[in-house]
């Protein structure tokens, strides 16, 4: 008797007259067809490997090759300054617009308290120029002796 977990089995039970019962089971064929895609893919990559490591390279492919990558990592660390000097650029503007907000501000708040000293200077003189016509105004008697000419 089989397995009944098995999913790989086909059963077929026939029930004829009761005194004869016959079980019927069949299998899927296996097959070998994955085993030998498998050995073509590694025969495939053993022969690629045996190309690879091979030195069928030239001195002439050899140093193109040297003088590519050499040629890439100037291209790379121009790169990498031109960036750091963006940056820095980018920094300098950034600080040289705080440093002008700040600058008007300072300017601003200067101007205001110039302008507040000079109306407060141009109070105190018409406070003493209506205090000097109110002493013009006065008899010269009471505010100093007469003279005799």
């Amino acid at each position: 008797m089989s397995n009944p977990n098995d999913p790989y089995v086909e059963r077929t039970v026939i029930e004829e007259p009761a005194v004869v019962r016959r079980e019927i089971a069949s299998e899927p064929a296996r097959s070998t067809a994955g085993w030998w895609i498998a050995a073509v893919v590694a025969t495939v990559a053993v022969l690629g490997a045996i190309y690879l490591f091979s030195n069928n390279r030239s001195d002439a492919d050899l140093q193109a090759a040297r003088d590519t990558g050499r040629a890439e990592a100037m291209v790379d660390s121009a790169t990498v300054n031109a960036q750091q000097v963006a940056l820095s650029a980018s920094q300098a503007s950034r600080d040289a617009a705080d440093t002008m907000a700040r600058s008007s501000a300072a300017a601003a708040e200067n101007a205001r308290q110039a302008a507040a000293r000079t109306a407060e200077n141009t109070r105190d003189a018409a406070a003493n120029a209506a205090s000097a016509a109110t002493d013009a105004g006065t008899p010269a008697s009471d505010t100093a002796p007469e003279r005799n000419p």
